[in-house]
């Protein structure tokens, strides 16, 4: 019976459509250098990570001032203070994480390239 709970357990986990963040490891270096950042990319963290997304007029929903740029979504970050922009695959539920900007450094555009 032990083993059965530990499948189901394994199978929740591994085919539960959430979005899959990579990588975490980008925000929390913004926060170090930013440290006022670190509750609002945490809780953009949490928000994407336990919903799944099929389309940008999903994330749209719960995200409304996230922005189609090209090929990247631009979300606002704590209050407009900073940018975080990301590649989304909603097929495969990935979020790739490309940059975490100061409005500052967004408006620059450098990001572009």
């Amino acid at each position: 019976m032990k083993g059965i709970k530990a499948l189901a357990v394994y199978l929740v986990l591994r085919y539960d459509i959430c979005m899959h963040i990579i990588s975490r490891k980008t925000l929390r270096q913004f926060w170090e250098k930013y440290p006022g950042s670190k509750t609002a990319l945490a809780r953009w963290f949490k928000i994407m990570r336990h919903t799944t997304y099929h389309s940008f007029d999903d994330l749209h929903t719960t995200f409304p001032s996230a922005d189609k740029v090209g090929k990247w979504i631009v979300f606002n970050i704590g209050g407009n203070k900073y940018r975080l922009i990301a590649v989304i695959h909603f097929n495969r539920g990935k979020v790739y994480v490309r940059h975490v900007l100061t409005h500052q450094e967004y408006d620059r555009g450098s990001w572009k390239q």
